[in-house]
């Protein structure tokens, strides 16, 4: 079984592994350049970094950032970001990661969760579907990968059902 925890600086090394091994699919993220920890750190919400650990190995980990920073009335919607090492991936891993996330955004007064997936990740979509999130967009060619492709997105939300919308 699989624990959850918070994040810590200490997990720095084994979260940006994670991450590379993301970057390597093609299937994760549009970001190819190295990345340091104060900048990851300085992208992230404080809140809702979390880790996967299986006996205190770092298998995943998930994080929120702020959705659209400039506009006060959009500070209770965070983009998630959730990457598993390739080893764990269908483990179970992922669905317990993103759960986790949900409550703790909830915890912390966020209404709206959304990711921004390649379309062609059917893993990812799945995983995010299984946890109550809903497509509610088709993004084409709204970035060039690493190799100069132009790549589609998905967009997907969770509405919360704790956090009181009028």
């Amino acid at each position: 079984m699989f624990k959850y925890r918070e994040m810590l600086a200490t997990d720095w090394k084994a979260v940006y592994h994670i991450y590379r091994q993301g970057m390597a699919t093609g299937l994760a993220t549009f970001t190819v350049e190295e990345l340091s920890y104060e900048e990851f750190d300085s992208e992230r919400l404080a809140v809702g970094r979390l880790v996967a650990v299986d006996n205190e190995k770092v298998v995943g980990w998930a994080t929120l950032k702020q959705a659209y920073p400039t506009i006060p009335e959009y500070h209770g919607v965070a983009e998630v970001s959730i990457y598993i090492d390739p080893n764990y991936q269908g483990a179970g891993v992922a669905t317990g990661l993103l759960k986790q996330l949900i409550t703790v955004s909830e915890q912390e007064g966020y209404w709206l969760l959304e990711s921004d997936i390649f379309a062609n990740n059917t893993g990812s979509i799945r995983l995010h579907q299984k946890c109550g999130f809903r497509q509610v967009g088709y993004r084409e060619k709204i970035g060039k990968d690493n190799n100069g492709v132009w790549r589609d997105t998905v967009l997907m939300e969770r509405r919360s059902q704790v956090v009181g919308i009028d």
